[in-house]
C-alpha cells in the first residue's frame, strides 16, 4: 500500500452529519475490560492496492489504545472502516457492539471519529461548528447549549468560541476538531493524528484528556507516528505493517519485565567509574572512550532486566556516593517494541 492511499482521509471539508436516526444514546459505556472494537480478517482494496488484507484487533474499553505503523501501513484505512465512511471487501467489524455497515446508525451514534486533515465550514464559529453537530445528533437546545459551552472549554477554545472557524489556527482547529468529536458524548473514540499542529501545552491537555476518557470507561484508539507521545497514554498497542496486524497485543504492563538499556548520568567522573567497577552491572559508555577528569559530568549506558532491576539499579548508584544527574530509558517502551519489531521483519 502506498502513503498516498493510507492518507486519503477526506479533509475538504467536514464529515457527514450522522444520518438520520442516528441519535447520541443515552447510555454508559461498557464495562472497562470488555471489547470496544473488535476487527477480524478485514481486507479492503483499492483497484490493485491491498490497502488491508488481513486486520485483527481488539481495543478495550476503559484502555487507550495505540495504533502504529509506517506510512502506508493501512492505518488511516482501518480507522476509515471503523468510522463507517469506507466499506470493507471482508472480515468482521464491531464497534461499540455495532456493525458500522449493517447498522451504520448506530455505529455512529457511539462513534466518535477526529480525522487528520480537518475539515469545517469556514464561514461558522467554533460554537456554530459544535452546535451543528449536536443538532444532528438531535441532542435537545438546552443541553447541546451546555455540551457545546463545556466541550470549547475543555479544549481551551472559549475565547475563540464566536470567531469564525477561518481564523483559527492548525492547533486550534484541531482542538475544535476532538471537540466535535465529543459532542455526543461517544463510546468509542477514533482519532488519527490528534496531536498534530498542537503546541507543547495542548499535547499535555490532550494526553491529559484522553486518560480521563478512558478511565471514564470509553474505548480510545489513537493513530500516530510520534511514539513518544503515545507511550505516555497508551495502555495497549495494535502494530500493522503492509495492511496487516503484525502484533495484536502489545500492552504497557506486560513490557515492564523486559529488558531495556537506561542512559545515567553522574555529577562526576570518578565516583562513577569506582562504583561500576565493582557494581555487577552489564554497562558500555554512552560515548566515543575518552579520558574524562574524575570531576567532570560523565554517563554510561546500562542494561537492565525490568522495572524492578532499573530500580536496583539506581539505588546502588546512589547509595555508593555517586551524584545522578539523570536516569532514564534510552527509548520508551513502546518505541522499543517497534523498533525490536522492524528489525525482526528485515
Amino acid at each position: 500500500m502506498t502513503s498516498a492511499v493510507d492518507d486519503d482521509t477526506p479533509g475538504d471539508g467536514p464529515p457527514p452529519p450522522p444520518p438520520t436516526g442516528a441519535r447520541a444514546p443515552a447510555t454508559t459505556p461498557p464495562p472497562a475490560g470488555t471489547d470496544g472494537i473488535v476487527v477480524a480478517g478485514l481486507r479492503r482494496a483499492f483497484g490493485t492496492v491491498q490497502a488491508l488484507d488481513g486486520v485483527d484487533l481488539r481495543a478495550r474499553a476503559g484502555a487507550v489504545t495505540a495504533l502504529v505503523g509506517p506510512n502506508g501501513s493501512g492505518k488511516t484505512t482501518l480507522l476509515l472502516v471503523l468510522a463507517g465512511l469506507l466499506v470493507p471487501d471482508e472480515g468482521r467489524v464491531l464497534v461499540a457492539g455495532h456493525d458500522p455497515v449493517a447498522d451504520g446508525p448506530g455505529a455512529r451514534a457511539r462513534t466518535g471519529w477526529m480525522p487528520d486533515a480537518f475539515g469545517t465550514w469556514d464561514s461558522l464559529t467554533a460554537r456554530e461548528v459544535l452546535g451543528t453537530f449536536a443538532a444532528a445528533y438531535r441532542l435537545p437546545k438546552a443541553q447541546a447549549d451546555a455540551r457545546v459551552t463545556d466541550l470549547l472549554a475543555t479544549v481551551h477554545l472559549s475565547e475563540f468560541a464566536d470567531r469564525p472557524a477561518s481564523v483559527l489556527s492548525r492547533g486550534q482547529k484541531q482542538r475544535l476538531g476532538l471537540a466535535r468529536a465529543l459532542v455526543h458524548d461517544p463510546q468509542v473514540l477514533l482519532l488519527d493524528e490528534p496531536a498534530s499542529g498542537l503546541d507543547p501545552r495542548s499535547r499535555v491537555d490532550l494526553r491529559l484528556l484522553l486518560r480521563r476518557l478512558a478511565d471514564e470507561g470509553r474505548t480510545v484508539l489513537v493513530s500516530s507516528h510520534v511514539l513518544s507521545e503515545l507511550e505516555e497514554m497508551a495502555d495497549d498497542a495494535v502494530f500493522l505493517s503492509k495492511g496487516r496486524t503484525v502484533v495484536d497485543s502489545w500492552s504497557a504492563d506486560a513490557t515492564a519485565t523486559t529488558t531495556r538499556t537506561f542512559h545515567l548520568k553522574a555529577l562526576a567522573a570518578g565516583p562513577l567509574a569506582a562504583w561500576l567497577a565493582t557494581a555487577g552491572v552489564v554497562w558500555r559508555p554512552d560515548g566515543p572512550t575518552v579520558e574524562t577528569a574524575p570531576d567532570r559530568p560523565a554517563g554510561v549506558l546500562v542494561d537492565v532486566t525490568d522495572d524492578a532491576d532499573a530500580a536496583r539499579v539506581l539505588r546502588a548508584a546512589v547509595s555508593a556516593g555517586v551524584d545522578v544527574a539523570s536516569y532514564a530509558p534510552v527509548v520508551g517502551r513502546l518505541e522499543q517494541a517497534y523498533l525490536d519489531l522492524e528489525e525482526e521483519r528485515r
